[in-house]
């Protein structure tokens, strides 16, 4: 596959005119494409997160979120649609709408060849703050990440938990207004994922906006406020966690909307009784 939307794609997407993006939202996407090849890997997507909001963005593997939340963060050109971050149109002045945005993207691969300290020193660089400032910030998150004692050790000798948190560490140093994080807890250990949890809750407190993908349904129920369900590159179901499980559990409501559930006991080799 490439990453070319195919000639007759481009066609029927030439005259698309999506309806404005909201600019008190934090961000606003409005009829978002991405077709790879044959594949539509996202569907005319269309979503608010209110400024101040601890947002979910969940779906089913290959249903478009990080496709989406790439086009989202300027990572990824979209074939057409829109992207606001406060007001900012991403694609139209993308250094001005990353200046408001921290991404901590799934999979990313850091500089794992600099220790910890220096590696969120450097992302602060290369937003564009001065030396002391990126210095003393990054004291400060690895204070409050609990990476003090690991800061002269090298990222490549971090273990999972320790990576992901120096990753948020490099996404904050610049102190955005929205954080973006793909799977966060993923392969992280239950005490770093509440230390994660605690800070990303003060960030919000503090007048930040969160927007994070996960499969954990009850982590998701536990932690946001609001949340979409993305299936086959499209928008399910979009609200705040009550109004989207609708007096359900949220992971129950979620099978319900995309479907797949197969209720099977197995195989009888695999029976012992």
């Amino acid at each position: 596959m490439t990453d070319e939307a195919t000639p007759a794609a481009h066609e029927s997407l030439a005259a698309f005119a999506p309806p404005a993006p909201d600019p008190e939202a934090a961000l606003s996407i409005r009829g978002l494409y991405k077709t790879f090849g044959q594949k539509r890997a996202v569907d005319g997507i269309s979503l608010d997160v209110p400024t101040g909001s601890f947002y979910g963005l969940v779906g089913p593997n290959g249903a478009g979120k990080t496709t989406t939340l790439s086009m989202a963060t300027g990572l990824l050109k979209p074939d057409a649609g829109a992207v606001t971050v406060h007001g900012i149109d991403v694609w139209a002045d993308p250094l001005t709408a990353k200046a408001q945005i921290g991404v901590l993207a799934d999979g990313a691969r850091l500089f794992d060849r600099l220790t910890g300290e220096q590696l969120v020193v450097y992302a602060g660089l290369l937003s564009g703050m001065d030396r002391p400032t990126a210095v003393s910030r990054t004291a400060d998150l690895l204070r409050l990440l609990d990476l003090q004692e690991a800061a002269g050790t090298l990222v490549v000798d971090y273990s999972a938990g320790m990576t992901k948190k120096i990753a948020l560490a490099c996404a904050m140093v610049h102190a955005p207004k929205l954080l973006v994080l793909d799977e966060p807890f993923e392969s992280v250990d239950p005490v770093s994922a509440a230390n994660i949890r605690d800070i990303l809750g003060g960030f919000v407190r503090g007048g930040g906006t969160v927007i994070v993908s996960s499969h954990v349904m009850d982590l998701v129920q536990r932690m946001c406020d609001h949340v979409a369900v993305i299936s086959n590159g499209q928008v399910v179901a979009s609200g705040t966690v009550d109004e989207v499980r609708a007096g359900a559990d949220l992971e129950d409501r979620f099978v319900e909307l995309v479907g797949g559930r197969r209720v099977q006991e197995g195989p009888e080799w695999l029976q012992h009784s």
